[in-house]
């Protein structure tokens, strides 16, 4: 991630800085496939992936998006061969230690969303060095989905939530919508308005189903390692050229200021 001046986004994709999505989610399949069409192992996939992340992160951090989640590795994930899952954690790893650098310097900040428990001890580590470290920048918030599930995460959610019910905190009967966000990974992030899929998958994958409930989908057939920034802005493009209703309803020519979702 070279430290490059800002893009501007209406020189770039032809767009002004409030048609691009404030956080972007991306779906990061086709690792294994990449390696298969190469004759290689699966964790070549994996490791030629890290130029894809790269490239994603640092784009949008030139182009001022607010955040970009990562699906990076899933609580089913575990059910993969041994040796690929310990592949994929050395890889973490390598990943935090080697670009915290490089994350520091374009204010970047870096923070998980999934479940500590089951991490290697040299992921946490890293994590938590990392974390530590750009807790105080302001620039694109990075968040890795890693050991990450969505129904596991709504369960932790309402379990704190029945935790300050029973000490009295709190009132089941005053338990809104915005208290389960709050209670979520990713409270304190706006949700998601565009998930990229790559490698042609039509499904969701128990991926950030609370926070997705508005947002658009984008779904590209290139493998996540050759995925770049051109591919990058044909989502954004896509998505700046959607109506986004939300349930309401435009006039008769289509315009009006249909509301946002909330955050």
């Amino acid at each position: 991630m070279p430290t490059q001046p800002p893009l501007d986004p209406l020189e770039v994709l032809g767009l002004a800085p409030e048609q691009l999505p404030r956080h972007i989610a991306i779906i990061m399949d086709g690792n294994g496939r990449w390696a298969q069409q190469r004759d290689l192992p699966r964790i070549e996939g994996h490791r030629s992936a890290s130029t894809a992340v790269r490239e994603a992160v640092t784009q949008c951090a030139r182009l001022g998006i607010q955040a970009l989640t990562l699906y990076s590795f899933s609580l089913d994930n575990w059910k993969r061969p041994q040796d690929e899952v310990a592949g994929l954690m050395a890889l973490y790893a390598q990943y935090l230690a080697s670009e915290r650098e490089e994350i520091l310097e374009n204010d970047i900040q870096c923070v998980q969303v999934g479940r500590r428990e089951g991490l290697p001890e040299p992921v946490l580590r890293e994590l938590d060095k990392t974390e530590e470290l750009s807790r105080g920048n302001r620039g694109l918030t990075l968040c890795l989905a890693l050991n990450y599930g969505s129904r596991a995460e709504i369960a932790d959610g309402v379990r704190k939530l029945a935790a300050r019910v029973e000490r009295g905190e709190l009132r089941a009967a005053d338990i809104t919508e915005q208290h389960i966000s709050d209670s979520l990974y990713t409270t304190g992030l706006p949700d998601p308005d565009l998930v990229v899929r790559t490698a042609n998958e039509m499904r969701l994958s128990d991926f950030l189903l609370w926070q997705i409930s508005y947002a658009e989908l984008y779904v590209t057939d290139v493998l996540w390692p050759d995925f770049r920034a051109e591919h990058l802005y044909d989502a954004i493009q896509s998505f700046a050229k959607r109506q986004r209703r939300f349930g309401a309803v435009l006039d008769a020519k289509g315009s009006g200021s249909p509301p946002t979702p909330p955050s």
